[in-house]
C-alpha cells in the first residue's frame, strides 16, 4: 500500500551539527524546508525524530543559512545525533512531539500543590526522555525551590530520579562514599579521602558531579590529573582492581535527571535544600553505596549559616537516608573560609598532590579536615574502632600508601596526557591596610575565580596567600588571581577591585567556629 503523501514527505536527511547544546538535544530545520513551512513547526517546540524503531526528541531551531544545514536536511545537534545512532545522510523522520503527560503535575506544584510519588516518577521519565525544554525544567525547579518540598516530597523525588537509570551492585556489605554539599571553595577533601579509604581495603566507588555554581567540582578537578568519563563497565572493572575510583557520574548513566536537572542548576545558580538532598542520594543510592558520609559546611558566607539549618538538613538527610536503606551519618564542618590554598581545578589538584606527596608547603587545613573525615569513613569498617579511624588515616596518608593508591588509580582511568598549568594571565590582590585577616567571604572569592575563567579554564583561579587569623601588612598580597584570557583576566580584575573578599580587621572580629 502506498503511504500517504503527508508521511512521506516527512523524511529528511540527517546532518550532525558540531554544536553541543549541554544535555539538550536540539534539532535543526531550514527555514524554508517543505515540511517545515507545511507542518507548521515552531521554533522552540519540541520534535519527534525517528528512524525504524529508534527515535528522541529534539527542541527545533529555526535556521536561514544553507551552510549550517540545508532545505533537504535535518540537523542535529552533538548530544542528539549520538543518542539517535544513525550516520549521516540516513533518512529520518520528523514529527511534532505532544506535549509531556507529567507537565500537569508540574503546572499543580507551580499553584503550591504537594505532589506525590507517582507524580515525581511521571516527572522524572519525561526529563530522562528529554521530553523537557530547558524552559520547562527551569519552571519545575523554581517551582520546587519557591513553593518548598516537604520531607515526604524530597523522598519521592530521591526515589524517582534513582530510578530514572542504571545502579550499580557491588555485592559487598559495605560500600563507602562521602559527599560534601558545597559552597566552601577549595574543599576537595574527596580526592584525598578515596585513596586514604581505598588503600586501607573498604570499597569507595567515587562517582562525582561537575561544578553547579562553584569554580571546580571533584570531577572537574580529577580530570586535570586523569580521564573521569567512564562507562559503567570501565568503572567497575576499576573499582575492583583498585578498590576505588574519582569518575564523573554523567558517562555512568547514574541518576541521569540529575544530571539534566544541573544542566540548568547551573545557569541559574539554584541550589535549593530539597534539590540538593534528592541529587546527592539519588547519585549515592545508584552508585550503589550502602554507607555514607556527608559533609554540612556552616559559616557565615557558606551554603548554610547557621547551626540551626544544619541541624535541620542533617534531620532531612537522614529521613531520606532512613527510608531509603543507606546507612547515613552527617557531620557539621567550619565552612568560615575556604580550604586549602587553591580555588580551581588546576590549582586543587596541585594542592591534592602536595598533600599527597608529604610535602611540607601542603595546605595544613585540607591535610586535617580530610583526614577527620578520611577517619569518620574508615570508622564505618566495622573492624575499626571508633574513635581510632583518625589514626588510621594518618598512617596511610604519611607511609605514602595514599599517594601509591592514587596513582594507581590515575593509572587505570588513564592519566591526563598534557600537563596543565596555572593560568597565564595572573595578578595580586593586596591589603590596604594592616591588621589581621578577619573574614573571607567564600562567595567572592568562589566569583573571583569563575570570573577568571574556571571550570571550564582549568588553570583558571585563586591562589590563597592569607588565610583567618593571619597578621597582614599594607601592600601585602593576599591572594593571587590566574586566568587563560585577557576578557576573562579584567573581568576578574574589575571585580577584585571592587569587592576583594577579605575583612582586614582585629583578632576578636573572626567568626567563632560552627561545628560540633
Amino acid at each position: 500500500m502506498t503511504q500517504p503523501e503527508s508521511q512521506t514527505q516527512q523524511k529528511l536527511l540527517v546532518r550532525k551539527i558540531g554544536i553541543d547544546t549541554y544535555q539538550e538535544n536540539v534539532a535543526y530545520l531550514h527555514r524554508e524546508c517543505a515540511i517545515y513551512r507545511a507542518e507548521g513547526f515552531q521554533a522552540l517546540a519540541k520534535v519527534k525524530v525517528s528512524i525504524d524503531s529508534r527515535l528522541i526528541l529534539a527542541v527545533l531551531n529555526v535556521v536561514d543559512d544553507s551552510i549550517i544545514v540545508d532545505e533537504d536536511q535535518l540537523g542535529l545537534s552533538e548530544q542528539a545525533f549520538k543518542q539517535l545512532v544513525v550516520k549521516e545522510g540516513t533518512e529520518v523522520r520528523i514529527d511534532h512531539a505532544e506535549p509531556p503527560s507529567s507537565m500537569d503535575a508540574v503546572r499543580r506544584k507551580i499553584s503550591g500543590e504537594r505532589l506525590e510519588l507517582e507524580d515525581y516518577r511521571m516527572i522524572a521519565h519525561d526529563i530522562a526522555q528529554h521530553r523537557y525544554s530547558k524552559l520547562e525544567l527551569s519552571a519545575f525547579l523554581v517551582a520546587s525551590g519557591q513553593a518548598g518540598l516537604d520531607r515526604d516530597e524530597v523522598l519521592y523525588l530521591t526515589r524517582a530520579m534513582f530510578e530514572s537509570g542504571e545502579k550499580l551492585d557491588w555485592d559487598e556489605p559495605v560500600v563507602v562514599d562521602k559527599h560534601c554539599i558545597g559552597g566552601i571553595p577549595g574543599n576537595r577533601t574527596t580526592m584525598l579521602i578515596v585513596p586514604i579509604v581505598a588503600a586501607h581495603g573498604m570499597l569507595i566507588p567515587k562517582t562525582s558531579s561537575r561544578a553547579i555554581t562553584s569554580p571546580a567540582g571533584t570531577s572537574d578537578t580529577m580530570e586535570v590529573l586523569a580521564e573521569v568519563n567512564l562507562s559503567p563497565h570501565t568503572l567497575h572493572d576499576i573499582v575492583r582492581h583498585q578498590r576505588g575510583c574519582l569518575a564523573w557520574g554523567g558517562t555512568a548513566r547514574l541518576a541521569p535527571v540529575d544530571d539534566i536537572l544541573i544542566s540548568v542548576e547551573r545557569p541559574l545558580a539554584m541550589d535549593s535544600h530539597g534539590q540538593m538532598v534528592a541529587s546527592i542520594l539519588s547519585k549515592k543510592l545508584a552508585a550503589g553505596a550502602t554507607h555514607l558520609l556527608i559533609d554540612i559546611p556552616v559559616g557565615p558566607t557558606a551554603k548554610v549559616r547557621q547551626m540551626r539549618q544544619a541541624l535541620a538538613l542533617r534531620k532531612l538527610f537522614e529521613y531520606v537516608g532512613d527510608r531509603l536503606g543507606i546507612h547515613l551519618e552527617v557531620i557539621i564542618t567550619d565552612g568560615r573560609q575556604p580550604v586549602g590554598h587553591g580555588i580551581g581545578p588546576v590549582l586543587e589538584a596541585r594542592d591534592i598532590m602536595q598533600i599527597l606527596n608529604n610535602d611540607p608547603a601542603a595546605p595544613a587545613d585540607l591535610r586535617q579536615s580530610a583526614l577527620r573525615l578520611a577517619g569518620r569513613v574508615l570508622e564505618f569498617d566495622p573492624d575499626v574502632r571508633g574513635g581510632h579511624g583518625f589514626a588510621i588515616a594518618r598512617d596511610i596518608l604519611d607511609s605514602g600508601r595514599a599517594l601509591s593508591k592514587m596513582l594507581a588509580i590515575i593509572e587505570a582511568q588513564g592519566p591526563q596526557k598534557t600537563c596543565c598549568e596555572p593560568g597565564r594571565l595572573s595578578f595580586e590582590v593586596t591589603a590596604h591596610e594592616s591588621g589581621i585577616v578577619a573574614g573571607i567571604d567564600n562567595l567572592q572569592m568562589a566569583r573571583l575565580a569563575r570570573l577568571a575563567g574556571a571550570p571550564m579554564d582549568k588553570g583558571a583561579g585563586v591562589d590563597l596567600l592569607k588565610k583567618l587569623g593571619e597578621p597582614v601588612e599594607v601592600g601585602e598580597p593576599l591572594y593571587r588571581v590566574h586566568a587563560e584570557f585577557p576578557a576573562d583576566y579584567q573581568f576578574a580584575r574589575t571585580e577584585a577591585d571592587n569587592n576583594s573578599g577579605y575583612h582586614i580587621g582585629k583578632a576578636d572580629q573572626i567568626p567563632t567556629t560552627m561545628t560540633e
